[in-house]
């Protein structure tokens, strides 16, 4: 009797299947190594990322810069809770809000926490300063919108999958059309506060507003005293060719959200940037987080967004995005529904299954992702070069050959 050995990424595979909850349906290869667009699996095999672990990586894997900034400022100090002050929060609260143009910066770790704490935020001002009735503040977000996992976020989604058997869930929430500005409209009553909206559905399928939405949408809330939340955590620091999606549409809103590339991969870091009206409402003791706001994610952070500035990150993105979603024009296919994209953040829509098209692109050398079933996202790190997505656009070509 002959006795087969598993493989090492079988191997792997196995330890965590038994180890990790099922939460997720990760494709089956396991990453050892990664540096700029490219990563490296347990049996040396090359792959270009076409993720960019939702965005997280926009300056790459691994990038030196980063690494020194952690390692410097790991070897100083790590963590001394909000209960004292550090040396690396004022700077990178300034370095934050000046980009925004806005007044204050709250420190979070996850995307999820940042935009619960703008709901927090959201609501104290609709109390205390809009004068919204105490506990009947509404906030207006879209059907198909994802803003992250926690209990009150998923209550307010509108995919059955990621509420089912989670509830009861918070009040408080009113659902619209994406794209809808009449919806809107209709939706707004004197106790809404805020009106949350993510600039570009990433989860959704990258699924883009009409244009000027974003701005007659803006003119809509500030018409009704009504906060504009933007979550920019997957959009925003030049994933879509400008700084923020919201600049598409010449857009400020009232608050962003920001998470991912705000530390490039290395360390979770999230704010809520904001007027000082607005952060304001907080006081000592009404909101914190032990890890938010440490001096290592702030080094990290501040490093994050000067690579993004020295390396032109934005323009990059725009430039090669433009290029990108010419070639992914090109592609004919019967699977083919449409494509589309913004900067480095783009979509292909099959009339199927995007799971085994994946699993394709995967045996080619390109990692990307499913999601709703049947939209490939692609969006490869911004350092990618022009000639790794011209291999990209092959390997997709020989996948989607007619």
């Amino acid at each position: 009797m002959t006795t087969t050995l598993a493989s090492p990424t079988q191997s792997y595979i196995a330890r965590e299947d038994a180890w990790g909850a099922h939460n997720y349906r990760p494709l089956d290869l396991v990453v050892a190594e990664a540096h700029g667009a490219w990563v490296t699996d347990v049996e040396g095999r090359c792959y270009l990322d076409c993720l960019s672990a939702y965005s997280a990586v926009n300056q790459g894997h691994g990038h030196p810069r980063l690494l020194r900034a952690l390692t410097e400022q790991a070897a100083r100090v790590t963590l001394t809770s909000r209960a004292f002050r550090n040396d690396q929060l004022g700077a990178f609260c300034k370095d934050l809000a000046q980009r925004c143009g806005m007044d204050m910066v709250l420190p979070m770790n996850t995307g999820a926490e940042a935009v619960e704490t703008a709901i927090k935020a959201a609501r104290r001002w609709g109390y205390r300063t809009k004068g919204i009735p105490h506990d009947q503040a509404t906030i207006i977000a879209f059907t198909n919108n994802f803003h992250g996992r926690t209990t009150t976020l998923v209550g307010f989604s509108s995919e059955p999958t990621y509420r089912a058997d989670f509830g009861p869930f918070a009040p408080g929430f009113v659902l619209v059309p994406f794209g809808d500005l009449d919806a809107v409209q209709a939706a707004i009553t004197p106790h809404t506060c805020a009106v949350l909206v993510e600039p570009i559905q990433c989860e959704a399928g990258v699924i883009i507003p009409p244009d000027g939405f974003l701005r007659e949408l803006a003119a809509l809330c500030r018409a009704h005293d009504v906060l504009l939340i933007a979550d920019e955590i997957q959009t925003g620091l030049g994933r879509t060719g400008r700084m923020f999606a919201c600049d598409h549409d010449d857009v400020v809103p009232d608050m962003y959200v920001l998470g991912k590339a705000l530390s490039g991969g290395f360390y979770p870091v999230s704010a809520v940037v904001s007027r000082r009206e607005v952060l304001g409402v907080f006081e000592p003791g009404s909101h914190g987080s032990t890890y938010g706001g440490n001096p290592l994610g702030c080094a990290v952070a501040r490093e994050a967004l000067a690579v993004i500035d020295d390396e032109r990150l934005v323009e990059r993105s725009a430039a090669l995005g433009a290029w990108l979603l010419r070639q992914l024009e090109t592609l004919r296919h019967p699977a083919i529904k449409a494509v589309r994209g913004r900067g480095l953040m783009c979509a292909i829509e099959l009339h199927e299954a995007a799971r085994p098209y994946c699993e394709a692109l995967q045996a080619h050398g390109v990692l990307c992702k499913e999601t709703h079933g049947t939209v490939i996202r692609l969006s490869p790190p911004l350092v990618a070069s022009e000639e790794d997505l011209a291999w990209a656009v092959e390997q997709l070509r020989g996948v989607f050959a007619a």
